[in-house]
């Protein structure tokens, strides 16, 4: 195994600008080795962070000036760790300087100049190389341990009087080890995990031996969903405990914004596989409390790199909804949202509503594409609906996942019944005659904000930030004695449908396996 070392610190902090295609990219640089850079894109998230040439940096005087003005100012009123600031001591006013640190913020500044870089460049999962996006603190391996040699050199914590292996490991609920994992030649070091059971090594001969002997073929959970080769099994964190610490871990990797704590005991982890002939490959996982006080349903997700923008992240989401509303209530995922989660839900609470008004703006229920009547007018009732109810199978059906008929109806996530009051109180059929003789159907329904949560099972203010991002917001009538009415037409529908390319539900409720609550 090669020798690791502590990597110098050189944070520098001058912004410089560098061009990317037809635009500049300002940019600061977190460390330098031999001719390369290592970079943080201003306002952009950490997975973007690269190595480029040296050269291509310029400095950017005029805008690092005003930078360091506004944060000497901002120094004055605020506490002395602000980020990546704390590695220049210049920055801070001379009043301050002196000033002792409590234990946790020592904490806080080390965590913040630990985890400002990605420790390992790759990860070696399975069959796949995956490039890695964040820090995670994967504890020293033994022989990491007695290799790593005691320096002074290396990034200088606060309160410890020399840099060793341990002394970054002093947050234990936070960082684990802490350490970058860098070659003698001064490249970060590669991670090796077991695909199956998630141990993980720092010896490519090691993960090797041990891919051979691993004997787990498959999640130690219970299958909680099965479509074709798609599963989701569940596992309980207090009964596979270092299991699911070790995926804990590993998706660390790929997720930023969520804080990693080694007690899994009130978590249920719920791990996304595709069946192969011999063992099950992991796609992606979701987690959740057991007992959620702020009505989380999801806590982190993460679907691996090599298998994004095929639906899994909304098979998974659509399925922690599916949860709450088994267990009568209304979730919502645990804040913050990285930037790619937000956008995942956003599609999803998006497509919800489409769906919901498709449905309720719709002069027919969508199993009945026509209905024909002899010697008087079409019937709406429930008693006509089901008499008419074999037409739909002539009805053209898709084929799913695994070349099975997929009913987009049936197989779509839960929403109300035309037995709800939205349908038989609030619903109105107008029918405007035409020149030929021929009439057309309009549908209105008055309905208010709390509806629509209540029948999609969103909470009231995602329902809203949906609305109001994918534009149903916009157009309203407000009278002096009435309150402020939002329009939403049929038209406007297919345009945001269009526009957001809202498909059909990924889960197919047929499939889940667990019993109704």
């Amino acid at each position: 195994m090669p020798a690791l070392s502590l990597p110098q610190s050189t944070y520098d902090p001058r912004i410089y600008v560098i061009d990317k295609g037809d635009t500049q990219k300002y940019v600061q640089v977190l460390e330098r080795s031999k001719g390369q850079v290592y970079v943080h894109y201003i306002n952009q998230d950490k997975r973007l962070d690269e190595w480029i040439d040296e050269r291509d940096c310029r400095p950017a005087e005029d805008m690092s000036e005003r930078r360091d003005g506004r944060s000497r100012k901002r120094k004055r009123h605020t506490s002395a760790s602000s980020g990546l600031g704390s590695h220049s001591d210049d920055t801070l006013p001379l009043h301050e300087e002196d000033v002792p640190l409590t234990e946790e913020e020592i904490d806080l500044q080390t965590h913040k100049q630990i985890t400002a870089q990605r420790n390992f460049e790759t990860v070696h999962f399975g069959n796949w190389q995956i490039k890695t996006w964040y820090f995670s603190p994967y504890p020293l391996t033994d022989e990491e341990e007695v290799s790593q040699p005691s320096t002074g050199t290396g990034p200088r914590i606060p309160g410890v009087a020399r840099t060793t292996a341990r002394s970054h490991g002093r947050t234990v609920d936070i960082l684990a080890g802490g350490l970058h994992r860098y070659h003698s030649d001064g490249q970060r070091a590669d991670l090796y995990v077991c695909d199956m059971c998630f141990k993980y090594m720092a010896d490519p001969a090691s993960w090797e031996l041990h891919k051979k002997q691993c004997e787990v073929k498959h999640p130690p959970g219970r299958k909680v969903y099965q479509r074709g080769s798609q599963i989701i099994w569940e596992v309980d964190g207090s009964i596979q405990k270092l299991y699911c610490q070790n995926l804990a871990l590993f998706g660390k990797l790929f997720i930023d914004v969520k804080t990693l704590f080694f007690d899994c005991d009130n978590f249920l982890f719920y791990i996304l596989t595709d069946a192969l002939p011999t063992c099950d490959i992991m796609l992606g996982f979701f987690s959740k409390e057991k007992i959620s006080y702020d009505g989380y349903n999801l806590a982190c997700i993460m679907t691996l790199p090599p298998y994004q923008r095929q639906g899994y992240g909304s098979m998974m989401i659509e399925f922690s909804y599916e949860l709450s509303r088994r267990s009568g209530k209304v979730g919502t995922p645990e804040r913050p949202l990285s930037d790619l989660g937000l956008r995942s839900y956003l599609a999803f609470w998006v497509a919800r509503i489409i769906r919901y008004f498709r449905r309720v703006l719709s002069a027919l229920p969508p199993e009945i594409p026509r209905i024909r009547t002899v010697g008087d007018l079409p019937n709406l009732s429930k008693s006509s609906i089901g008499e008419l109810e074999d037409t739909s199978k002539r009805k053209k059906r898709m084929k799913g996942r695994d070349g099975e008929l997929v009913d987009p109806v049936k197989s779509a996530s839960p929403l109300i019944t035309f037995d709800d009051p939205t349908f038989t109180v609030n619903r109105v059929f107008e029918i405007v005659q035409r020149e030929d003789g021929a009439a057309e159907i309009h549908v209105s329904v008055h309905c208010t904000l709390n509806d629509i949560a209540r029948a999609t099972n969103l909470r009231i203010e995602d329902a809203a930030f949906a609305l109001n991002e994918c534009g149903l917001l916009m157009r309203r009538l407000t009278r002096s004695d009435e309150n402020e009415t939002i329009v939403v037409t049929r038209e406007l529908v297919e345009k945001v449908a269009e526009e957001r390319k809202v498909k059909i539900a990924v889960l197919s409720l047929n499939h889940v396996l667990l019993d109704n609550d």
